[in-house]
Order: C-alpha cells, then sequence, then structure tokens
C-alpha cells in the first residue's frame, strides 16, 4: 500500500476529507469511496479493514470525512445534507480516473445509495444497512436498497439490530457477518474471532470488486 494522503474538499455543508490509500499499481483498477456511519468516522474496524486490504488488488480506496466530523460535531446533519456533501466530494472522487463504487456504512451506505445512480457509480457497497430503526421493522428503508439500478452488495453482522440478514428482501440478501453487531464486532466467546470477522468482510468485498467492470484495458485485465 502506498502513502496514505488527505485531501480537503469544499461542499455547501463545509470542509470534508478524504483519506486515500491508493492501489499498489497506478492507474487504479477501481476506486471504493467509503462514507461513515452517523455514531463514528472513518476510524471504524471494517473501513480501515477494507483501506488495508484492498489496494493490493489495484483499488484506491477512499475513506470519506464528512463535514459534520470534520467540523468535531457530535451529532450527523438531516440526510439531505449527507447528500449534498457526498455530491459535492464526487469529482475529487473520480479525479483518479478510474470508475467509482459509492459505498459506506450505516448512514454512509445510505447516502451511497439514494445518490450512487445519479452520480455514476460503478456500484454500491452498503456495510451496516440500516434497513430500519432498532426495534422498528416496519419502518424499512428498503427502498434505499432496493432502488440504487446498479450491482449492489450488503454486508450484514448477524445480530445487527439495525436488521438481521434474515429481514432483508429477496433478491437482496447480504453476506452475513456470523456473531457481528452493527459495528461487526463479534463477542469473545464467540466461534470466530475479531480478525476472522473482518477477513470475511474483506474477502467478500474482494470478490465482488473482482467481477465489476474496471477501468483498466482488457490488455491490462
Amino acid at each position: 500500500m502506498g502513502r496514505v494522503t488527505t485531501e480537503s474538499v469544499q461542499t455547501p455543508a463545509g470542509e470534508a476529507r478524504i483519506h486515500w490509500y491508493p492501489a499498489a499499481a497506478s492507474p487504479p483498477r477501481l476506486v471504493l469511496a467509503l462514507g461513515h456511519g452517523a455514531g463514528g468516522g472513518v476510524e471504524a474496524r471494517d473501513l480501515r479493514a477494507l483501506a488495508e486490504a484492498l489496494p493490493a488488488d489495484g483499488v484506491t480506496v477512499a475513506l470519506v470525512e464528512q463535514p459534520w466530523r470534520v467540523a468535531g460535531k457530535k451529532v450527523a446533519p438531516a440526510p439531505k445534507t449527507l447528500d449534498e456533501a457526498w455530491r459535492a466530494l464526487w469529482p475529487a472522487l473520480a479525479a483518479p480516473g478510474a470508475p467509482v463504487v459509492a459505498g459506506g456504512r450505516s448512514a454512509g451506505a445510505r447516502v451511497a445509495c439514494r445518490t450512487a445512480g445519479e452520480l455514476g457509480a460503478a456500484g454500491v457497497l452498503a456495510l451496516s444497512f440500516p434497513l430500519h430503526p432498532p426495534g422498528k421493522p416496519e419502518k424499512t428503508r428498503a427502498d434505499e436498497l432496493t432502488g440504487t439500478g446498479l450491482a449492489t452488495l450488503t454486508v450484514q453482522g448477524a445480530r445487527d439490530p439495525f436488521g438481521r440478514p434474515e429481514e432483508f428482501p429477496p433478491g437482496h440478501e447480504p453476506v452475513a457477518v456470523p456473531y457481528g453487531d452493527h459495528g461487526f464486532a463479534v463477542p469473545k466467546k464467540a466461534e470466530i474471532t475479531q480478525e476472522q470477522a473482518l477477513e470475511m468482510i474483506t474477502e467478500a468485498v474482494r470478490a465482488w470488486l473482482a467481477h465489476l467492470p474496471s477501468g483498466l484495458s482488457t490488455e491490462r485485465e
């Protein structure tokens, strides 16, 4: 993995930051843009695991820090504001010249789903998609996930209170991470370790990305 760099981008919601984890080979095959959730930042364990693992596959990973987080605020703004910032960031994400896969965890996954089609994303990666508020399955957000119109991969913890894998609509069944909660944390007494859980995530994403059209010529592939 090359040297990690941070780029500041001005958006209608304020300054955002892109933390670039460059592909080992240039030019990158794909850019995977990942937004964080409403309760945390780009230090989330699944985002970090993907940023460290995928550059070896020719994928540049861009961890996107939303303006509210950059400003040190503890509460995320309304979805409309999150979407506006994401749209403003898109030209910078596309600058490396490779197809961009829109993704994120939790609230970041919702942003990616809502905007991917209009922005011309190559696909959508939804990590810990909040299918519904905890304990309120009737307040479903399934339409955001099913309405992307693009190749979409969902990865979900088996114990996620925002939506267990078996609750997802037919045709959009997620990759299930055994014992994982909304942050993909697994109990110490689980039959898999935390490291194994993260490996399941990275391997599932790696296999899915390998089948997406890339920006490289057929000779390179």
